[in-house]
């Protein structure tokens, strides 16, 4: 969860124009451009700082690469179920996606 937290904050920091609503993060994070944001979109917009910070790029972030250089190794797939789970608490309509409402819900 430290990591999911670490990472919209570094994509928050990375995007380059100021996001202002819900409809800006619909907008950036929709790939397809159907109104809504799917998992595959969520992880791969949200995974952002994961890439960033595996310098190595081996799929696992160790601790030298961690934010404050210590935690325990966190690999590419933990970190996408943690987004997973966090995804599934915003669908709050179950549809298997996010619209901005839900997109701008506090987190569950």
């Amino acid at each position: 969860m430290r990591l999911a937290c670490a990472g919209t904050v570094a994509v928050a920091a990375a995007a380059p124009a100021q996001v202002r609503s819900a409809y800006d993060y619909l907008a950036r994070m929709d790939g397809d451009g159907d109104g809504r944001v799917s998992l595959a979109e969520y992880q791969a917009w949200m995974g952002y700082a994961f890439e960033a910070m595996d310098r190595n790029r081996d799929d696992t972030l160790t601790a030298d690469e961690l934010p404050g250089g210590r935690g325990r190794p966190v690999t590419l797939a933990a970190h996408r179920e943690a987004l997973a789970a966090t995804f599934r608490r915003q669908d709050a309509d179950r549809d298997g996606f996010l619209d901005a409402r839900e997109l701008a819900a506090p987190p569950r």
